[in-house]
C-alpha cells in the first residue's frame, strides 16, 4: 500500500510503497476513504509525543470500509462503512468499565502508538469496542472529521464544559476543533465570542453561529476583550488551539466560577505551561481536560448530525491526494497555531489556512 512516512523527526515525509497491515485478532484492518490533516499529527511529526517510533505512519482521523477482520471480532464484518474515535480502547481496564474508554489505561491510537491513517489502510485494535458504524447518507469526508475534531469538540463543550443556553462561551483558536466548538455551543442555544487571528476563521465562526469574534492579531489583550463582550467574562471557555498564551486567555476571560476546557495539546520544552493559578483560586474556577469521545456514546452526535442541527460537513474546506500530504503537514508549522493547511494538487502551492477541516484521500 502507498502510505505517508517519516524517518525523523521534523523531516519532511515522504510518500512511499510499504507492506500492508494485518488485523490482530481482536482488530480489523480499515481501507481508508478519508484522514483528517490535525495539528496533533504535527506535534507528532515534530516528536512531541513519546509514544511515536520511527520510522511512522502518521494520521488519526478516519472513516472508511472494513477489509479484513480478526478471528475475534464478532460485530463488523468486511464491507461495513465505520469510523473510530482516535483513542481506541481496551474494553477491560477500570477505565473501559465505567465507560470511559476515552481515558483508557491501555488505550492506541493510530498515528501514535502505532501506524496510521495516511495510508491506504490503516489497522484498528479491539474493533468490537471501538469502531462507529457510518450511516449511508453521510459522506466519508465527514466521517473522519468525527473522530478527532467534532466528536473531541462536542464532548468538551457539551459534557466537560456543560454548556447551558443563554450562557457566555469563548473559543480561542478557531481551526477544526474550535470552529466545531462554536458550531456545537451555538446550537445549544449558548453565545459564542470566537477568537483567532485569521480572518478567514473569523469569518467561518460567524458563519457557523458566534455572536462576536475576535481578531487576537490586533487586539492587545484578548481576555480583557471577552471580559468586557460578556458583561465580565465567559461562563465557559475552550482553547481549542493549544499554546501558553490561549491556555492563559482563556482562562483570564472567565467570569466568577467559570469554567475552562483545555482541548488542544501545549508542548514546550519544559514539559509545562503556565495558568494563572491565582486568578483559578480567587474566582473558583474550574479547569478541565477533554481528550476525544468514547465510541458508545456518538449516538446522540449522529442523531443531531442525522437531523441537520448539527453540520460537520461544512467545516470540510479542502481535499487532497495522500501525494499533497507532506507539504499540507509541513505547512501547518508555517504559521502561528494554524490548524490545517490546504494544498493545490494542481500546482503543488501550500497555503495556510488557520479554519477548518482539510481531509486526505488516500486513493485520489
Amino acid at each position: 500500500m502507498r502510505a505517508v512516512v517519516f524517518e525523523r523527526y521534523g523531516e519532511r515525509p515522504e510518500v512511499r510503497e510499504v507492506a500492508d497491515p494485518l488485523p490482530a485478532g481482536h482488530g480489523v484492518v480499515v481501507r481508508v476513504e478519508a484522514t483528517g490533516l490535525c495539528r496533533s499529527d504535527w506535534h507528532g511529526w515534530q516528536g512531541h509525543d513519546p509514544d511515536i517510533a520511527l520510522p511512522h505512519v502518521p494520521g488519526h482521523e478516519l472513516a472508511g470500509v472494513v477489509e479484513a477482520v480478526g478471528d475475534r471480532v464478532t460485530d463488523w464484518r468486511p464491507g461495513d462503512r465505520v469510523t473510530v474515535p482516535f483513542v481506541c480502547a481496551c474494553g477491560s481496564c477500570g477505565a473501559c468499565a465505567a465507560g470511559d474508554q476515552q481515558v483508557c489505561e491501555r488505550q492506541t491510537q493510530p498515528g501514535f502508538t502505532h501506524w496510521g491513517s495516511f495510508a491506504q489502510y490503516v489497522a484498528l485494535d479491539h474493533a468490537d469496542v471501538n469502531l462507529v458504524a457510518v450511516p449511508e447518507a453521510m459522506s466519508f469526508a465527514t466521517a473522519a472529521s468525527l473522530g478527532c475534531r467534532f466528536a473531541t469538540a462536542f464532548r468538551a463543550v457539551v459534557r466537560q464544559g456543560r454548556v447551558a443556553a443563554g450562557e457566555w462561551v469563548a473559543v480561542h483558536g478557531c481551526g477544526g476543533v474550535g470552529l466545531s466548538a462554536v458550531m456545537i455551543a451555538a446550537a445549544a442555544g449558548a453565545r459564542v465570542v470566537a477568537v483567532d487571528v485569521s480572518p478567514r476563521a473569523l469569518e467561518l465562526a460567524r458563519r457557523f453561529g458566534a455572536a462576536v469574534c475576535v481578531d487576537a492579531a490586533t487586539t492587545v489583550d484578548t481576555a480583557l476583550a471577552v471580559r468586557e463582550l460578556t458583561g465580565g467574562g465567559a461562563h465557559l471557555s475552550l482553547d481549542a488551539l493549544g499554546s501558553p498564551a490561549t491556555c492563559a486567555a482563556s482562562v483570564n476571560g472567565l467570569r466568577r466560577r467559570g469554567r475552562h476546557v483545555q482541548v488542544g495539546l501545549l508542548p514546550s520544552p519544559a514539559g509545562t505551561t503556565p495558568v494563572p493559578m491565582a486568578r483559578v483560586i480567587a474566582l473558583e474556577l474550574e479547569l478541565l481536560g477533554s481528550h476525544g469521545m468514547a465510541a458508545h456514546t456518538y449516538p446522540p452526535l449522529l442523531e443531531l448530525v442525522a437531523s441537520g442541527l448539527l453540520r460537520p460537513d461544512l467545516l470540510v474546506t479542502s481535499a487532497v491526494p495522500l501525494a499533497a500530504a507532506p507539504a499540507a503537514l509541513a505547512a501547518m508549522g508555517t504559521a502561528a497555531g494554524p490548524e490545517s493547511a490546504t494544498v493545490s494538487a494542481e500546482s503543488g502551492t501550500v497555503s495556510v489556512a488557520g479554519a477548518g477541516v482539510t481531509v486526505i484521500e488516500p486513493w485520489a
